[in-house]
């Protein structure tokens, strides 16, 4: 028999299943509910696991500083701006890159050419692929060819956003080498990439989700750390 979530219940964040067309919802602070039809006694209860939790672990001016530090990081084992290009990983990665691009650009006293790839039609989660730089909104307006690539993401967990942007830009010309820049670097890696310049290291469970919000895009600097809330359904037969 088909069952619904007792809206009543789900309100006071714990919720007891039901028989469709029942007509009965549990009393305030009940954890079980008895289906109105007595041929099936069976019970459920709706165990709230966690609660949704937000927690800010970098504020406006701890992304700026990072950006600052891995500015300098990057000059320092590059040995100057020679050769440098920056390209920012769409969608978010860009606004990252562009920020990047412009502290090396006033440390050094020189301009840092700055592009962005989009990766669609290289991502390996997309049966069949689309045919190369269909849709694509790459820009990278200058040659790639014997340069050092600086590439951007917000976010790096299992790494494979960086190989298809990898596969991106090897599709634009040559570099004489790719360096990965991030701003968090939560873990959980399916594949064997590790980023050169890291803003903060964030160690995350598999639940946790991790946002960089940009004044860019939602108009305030922050990276947010979110627990989405897990229920469990127990089922308790008379």
């Amino acid at each position: 028999m088909p069952s619904t979530i007792l809206p009543n219940a789900i309100s006071r964040g714990e919720a007891c299943l039901a028989p469709t067309g029942a007509r009965r919802y549990a009393p305030t602070g009940a954890r079980r509910c008895a289906p109105t039809c007595r041929s099936e006694q069976v019970y459920f209860s709706l165990l709230v696991m966690s609660e949704r939790e937000e927690v800010v672990v970098m504020d406006a001016e701890d992304m700026r500083r990072a950006i600052t530090r891995i500015a300098h990081e990057i000059l320092e084992r590059n040995k100057g701006a020679r050769d440098l290009v920056v390209i920012g990983i769409q969608r978010r990665g860009v606004p990252v890159a562009r920020r990047l691009a412009l502290a090396l650009s006033q440390i050094e006293g020189t301009g840092i050419p700055c592009g962005s790839v989009d990766i669609t039609p290289f991502r390996d989660d997309i049966r069949p692929r689309p045919p190369v730089l269909t849709r694509s909104q790459t820009d990278v307006p200058f040659d790639i060819n014997n340069k050092r690539v600086i590439l951007v993401d917000e976010v790096i967990q299992t790494g494979r956003t960086v190989r298809a942007a990898m596969d991106a830009i090897m599709h634009l010309g040559r570099p004489a080498c790719i360096q990965l820049a991030v701003l968090i670097d939560r873990g959980h890696r399916e594949l064997p990439i590790r980023p050169d310049y890291v803003g903060k290291n964030l160690p995350t469970s598999r639940v946790e989700f991790v946002r960089v919000e940009l004044m860019e895009l939602e108009g305030r600097d922050r990276v947010v750390l979110r627990k989405s809330t897990a229920l469990k359904i127990k089922a308790n037969p008379d």
